[in-house]
């Protein structure tokens, strides 16, 4: 017995439907100004982190926390199913760098150094590394930000990679 056409079209529509994917990743996206000049200063760095928020969700970028202090910023991120790490990277850095210079917030060009780091957070340790975030103005009355960004290197075995 054949089918009716509205049988054929239900069973079509359902074989369609699509799946949603769950995703549940967590990168700690490190990086700093060029030449680590201190351009973030205390007028200007929440701005700065507010509009990295603001424009990142306008691109489908999930920043869980941001923070950072006079040369770099600290960045965890929630990784979706269409964006690579790199590409969260190149939109993010590229497009602040562009809004700090459209809105001239620092008395020369400002640009952001190429590289950075990214390093996967598991669950049991997020709320560390939100902590972390948060503090990088106190903790950076301690320790400067090469003596840090060397000790990640070191932590997670960059060193080795880049040989």
């Amino acid at each position: 017995m054949p089918l009716e056409i509205n049988e054929i079209q239900i069973g079509f529509s359902q074989k369609k439907k699509k799946t949603m994917s769950h995703i549940k990743v967590y990168v700690h996206y490190v990086w700093s100004t060029k030449n680590r000049i201190p351009f973030l200063n205390d007028a200007i760095r929440n701005k700065v982190f507010k509009h990295i928020r603001e424009n990142a969700e306008t691109k489908n970028i999930y920043i869980d926390f941001i923070n950072g202090y006079t040369d770099h910023v600290h960045c965890l991120v929630s990784l979706n199913d269409d964006l690579s790490i790199g590409k969260i990277a190149q939109l993010i850095k590229g497009e602040s760098s562009f809004w700090i210079n459209k809105n001239k917030l620092t008395p020369q060009k400002f640009a952001w150094q190429d590289e950075y780091l990214a390093i996967g957070i598991g669950d049991d340790k997020l709320s560390i590394v939100r902590e972390y975030i948060a503090k990088q103005e106190e903790h950076h009355k301690k320790i400067t930000f090469a003596k840090e960004y060397e000790k990640f290197i070191k932590r997670y075995g960059f060193d080795i990679v880049k040989k």
